[in-house]
């Protein structure tokens, strides 16, 4: 089943629902009625901050692991419960005025898509999709329904990458030609696909956990709760948990669009996991910030990124463990992820960033509570919802970040192979590359 069948028996099947306008107004005691779809370890701490807002009721509360839902419903007792969002739309949409979506990656296109069918404001965790054709989808209904939309980058909000942004623009190294980026983390699998099943635990929907994604046995420890991000059909590696992060405030900051050229280091795909290991290249058209072109490479996997003099630090500094280095005309600026402030390197040493330089940015202190900063991403969210903001990581934002990061993913299918990349058409030259933009949606 194609993605427009889905939605069209999505739309049926919560038919007579009454749409709402994108956004309310507030006038005296008006509130925002919010409901959550993917109550694990993430979908809690976005509960927890987009309910910390004084303007939010939490109406509903959705997952298919009914220990999850339980724990949600203690902290918000008055909320409706739910294992299948479907249903819950289809009950309930009168009564919400925004969705939280944040589920494993493969059902947030289709979670998310159907509560924009339903003329409701979004905020969905990232990367955005699972696949680019999702991406561009849920972009475009948001555009054309004018839907106030936020994707959980909340580092975005913060402090030291705001800073940096601006330094960038402000043209603190010049034009920018390179930017290096990396995380340790391992979201991969280079193991054997498991075999047989495991019985499903009664506390678990496995048909609804699987949604649109094709039929899989049940395995313990396997699937759910962590490991889907190590696995092709439901999460998009290391590049797509901490690269969506890192990758945000150079992207953001050199005004980038889609790459033209991806290329990905990394072993023969398995067609069941991730490589555990992936330096990907990239080469961006250029922008007032950047050289003619822009080459930015990404490493991730136990020992990233890899020995290279633009990542080489005065007096034989470590590398923070994360992060990503913009290398330009005038100099370089370190951004370590996350909560440290960014720093200049000139000439092999460090440089002090003037202070009024960055006072004219009118941030204020630097802040090092997460417990303050955190909830900011999501407070905006709902400020927008309420008239109030906007978003600075929307849906027309989004969705070409997230595709940048897709294009990465999909050159692990062929290690070593540079894949040209057609922005108009949203297809690849290399036409065996073109499968991996969509998939069909199970019907479940």
């Amino acid at each position: 089943m194609n993605k427009r069948e889905f939605l069209k028996k999505s739309t049926l099947l919560a038919s007579g629902i009454v749409f709402l306008p994108s956004c309310v107004s507030n006038p005296a005691g008006k509130r925002l009625r919010t409901a959550h779809i993917g109550l694990g370890a993430q979908g809690t701490e976005d509960l927890g901050a987009l309910s910390s807002h004084k303007l939010v009721d939490v109406v509903a509360l959705c997952d298919v692991d009914a220990n999850n839902l339980a724990k949600a419903q203690k902290l918000h007792p008055k909320a409706k419960t739910y294992s299948d969002y479907r249903i819950m739309f289809k009950e309930m949409s009168n009564d919400i005025d925004a969705v939280v979506v944040s589920t494993p990656d493969h059902t947030h296109a289709p979670a998310s898509m159907m509560a924009m069918e339903n003329n409701k404001p979004v905020y969905c965790q990232k990367p955005l999709t699972h696949h680019v054709s999702e991406a561009r989808a849920m972009s475009k209904i948001a555009e054309e329904r004018k839907l106030v939309t936020q994707m959980g980058i909340q580092v975005h909000s913060f402090y030291d990458y705001k800073l940096a942004t601006l330094l960038i623009q402000s043209g603190i190294i010049g034009k920018v030609s390179t930017v290096r980026a990396w995380s340790p983390k391992n979201w991969g699998y280079d193991g054997p696909v498991p075999e047989g099943s495991d019985p499903v635990p009664e506390t678990l929907d496995w048909n609804l956990w699987l949604g649109t994604s094709a039929e899989r046995p049940y395995k313990k420890d396997v699937y759910h709760p962590g490991n889907w991000r190590k696995l092709v059909d439901y999460g998009c590696g290391t590049l797509g948990d901490m690269g969506v992060h890192i990758f945000d405030t150079p992207y953001n900051a050199l005004a980038l669009d889609v790459p033209l050229t991806i290329v990905n280091n990394c072993r023969e795909p398995n067609g069941y996991g991730f490589p555990e290991k992936n330096i990907v290249t990239y080469e961006f058209p250029g922008t007032q910030y950047t050289a003619n072109t822009l080459t930015w490479v990404w490493y991730d996997g136990i020992g990233a990124p890899e020995n290279h003099d633009e990542l080489l630090l005065p007096d034989g500094e470590k590398l923070p463990d994360q992060g990503a280095m913009f290398i330009g005309e005038k100099g370089r600026l370190l951004l370590p992820h996350f909560m440290e402030l960014p720093r200049l390197i000139v000439e092999g040493q460090y440089k002090e960033i003037d202070a009024a330089e960055i006072a004219q940015f009118n941030l204020g202190e630097p802040i090092r509570n997460y417990g303050t900063e955190g909830p900011k991403h999501y407070h905006q969210f709902v400020d927008a919802c309420m008239g109030e903001a906007r978003t600075t990581a929307p849906f027309s934002y989004a969705s070409r970040l997230t595709e940048t990061i897709l294009l990465g993913v999909i050159a692990g299918r062929f290690p070593n192979q540079t894949l040209n990349w057609d922005n108009a058409t949203a297809q690849f030259a290399e036409a065996a590359a073109n499968q991996y933009l969509e998939s069909a949606y199970r019907e479940f």
